[in-house]
């Protein structure tokens, strides 16, 4: 699974929240079963090291072109979705924006069908490939801004973890069927030419058309926000003029600014371990397909389990803490996963860093909504938006960099852990403060 997933609430003392629908909850948090197959099957698992063996001359310099592609993806992602996010809190609906997006998302995987086991479709591939992703993060921003709106503040916790939980079930679910009913057969579904890497490059369409039919029941069933009735010109307008005066008052913020600061650098680190997690099995392992797949659903098993349990603790011991228990544990186990040199030791520890992945994405949800002050949690939210973007084109930059000039996937890899130290020292200290009533 996947991915980074930010964005920001407007009020939590909507209706919604004060009386939560099951319904809207349910088909709210089936829409992460949906978007995460497209970073689970396509940037983590299949196609990140489809690229990095059949489209570049070797693994490492695949890697440091992979690395590009997703850096300039996350450049464009950090500019873009501040900006974006700011405009629709200031035009009301939130949905129009997560279907443009989740349709873009959608095209551009399904595109990557085309990427040929040539050199010649390397640029193509990175092209797609970025865009998709691009879409593919935008458009959570959006998404995440309706969780105070479908919960109420006693229930963040929990169902952002649901949430999480049930995504890493979507990417589940989708690796296994893309391993039983394309890699692994003889004779794959609709009669797939392996010799052309068919079975491989189907991957695409096949996320697309999950990615299509789950997404459905959260546009169908989740209420949104009202139109403002908001020009469009003005609300732009008026969405750059609050984004500016966030930036203005977060200074005076300190415990938000800390946090954000925090936050930016673990959470890069988490990204750019999915962005990298298949292609580092497939070059340090001399793991194929079948076995990258096979490892895909292992971590997504543990993740799954991972984000369910500490969906309740996250509401009984506080979102700081579940965060730091997280970061300090990936730490610990990202140092190990560099040092063994067997595919058991690989599939054990990898699979217990997937305990703590979704813990440490969806308490810092919760986290947010708690420290941001209610009269200005709106545009707290947007800098939450950023901090998530702003530099998510230096993790994997730094893995591409260090493996190209070391010539070594496990120092590029252990750059990461930098990054979950320095954001673990930042969050220690802050004060959390206690959870709303409602």
């Amino acid at each position: 699974m996947t991915e980074s997933k930010e964005g920001g609430p407007s009020s939590p003392a909507s209706p919604t929240a004060a009386a939560p629908n099951r319904r809207a909850i349910a088909a709210w948090c089936l829409y992460d079963w949906a978007n995460s197959a497209f970073p689970t099957v396509i940037v983590t698992f299949v196609f990140a090291a489809y690229y990095t063996r059949a489209l570049s001359t070797d693994a490492e310099s695949g890697t440091g072109e992979w690395g590009l592609a997703m850096s300039l993806s996350g450049v464009a992602i950090a500019i873009l979705a501040p900006i974006l996010g700011a405009v629709a809190d200031q035009g009301g609906r939130r949905k129009p924006w997560i279907a443009a997006f989740s349709l873009l998302c959608i095209a551009s995987g399904a595109a990557l069908w085309f990427a040929e086991p040539d050199p010649s479709w390397a640029l193509f591939a990175l092209v797609v490939a970025a865009l998709a992703n691009l879409s593919f993060e935008i458009g959570t921003v959006f998404y995440n801004a309706m969780l105070p709106e479908v919960a109420p503040p006693r229930l963040w916790g929990r169902v952002s973890g649901w949430a999480w939980g049930l995504g890493y079930a979507g990417g589940l679910a989708c690796l296994v069927l893309t391993l039983l009913l394309f890699v692994r057969p003889e004779e794959p579904l609709f009669g797939l030419d392996k010799d052309a890497s068919e079975h491989v490059r189907i991957a695409g369409p096949f996320v697309a058309a999950w990615f299509l039919a789950f997404a459905l029941p959260m546009f169908l069933l989740t209420p949104d926000r009202p139109r403002s009735g908001l020009p469009v010109r003005r609300a732009v307008a008026e969405g750059v003029r609050a984004l500016r005066k966030s930036l203005a008052k977060l200074p005076r913020q300190g415990a938000v600014l800390r946090y954000l600061i925090a936050r930016m650098l673990y959470t890069d680190g988490l990204n750019t371990l999915f962005a990298f997690g298949g292609i580092y099995a497939a070059g340090s392992f001399g793991m194929d397909f079948q076995e990258i797949l096979v490892f895909g659903i292992l971590l997504n098993v543990t993740a799954g389990l991972g984000a369910a349990a500490f969906a309740w603790i996250d509401d009984w011991i506080g979102p700081k803490r579940t965060v730091l228990i997280a970061v300090g544990c990936l730490t610990l186990l990202g140092t190990a996963i560099l040092l063994i040199e067997t595919k058991l030791w690989f599939y054990i520890l990898g699979s217990a860093i997937g305990v703590f992945i979704g813990p440490a994405q969806s308490a810092s949800r919760t986290l947010m909504a708690r420290l941001a002050p209610a009269e200005v949690r709106t545009e707290m939210f947007g800098l939450y938006a950023l901090s998530g973007k702003v530099t998510a084109f230096l993790g994997p930059a730094a893995v591409g960099a260090v493996t190209v000039a070391t010539q070594s996937q496990r120092w590029g890899m252990a750059s990461i852990l930098v990054l979950f130290v320095l954001g673990f020292a930042l969050l220690l200290p802050l004060k959390e403060p206690p959870a709303e009533r409602g």
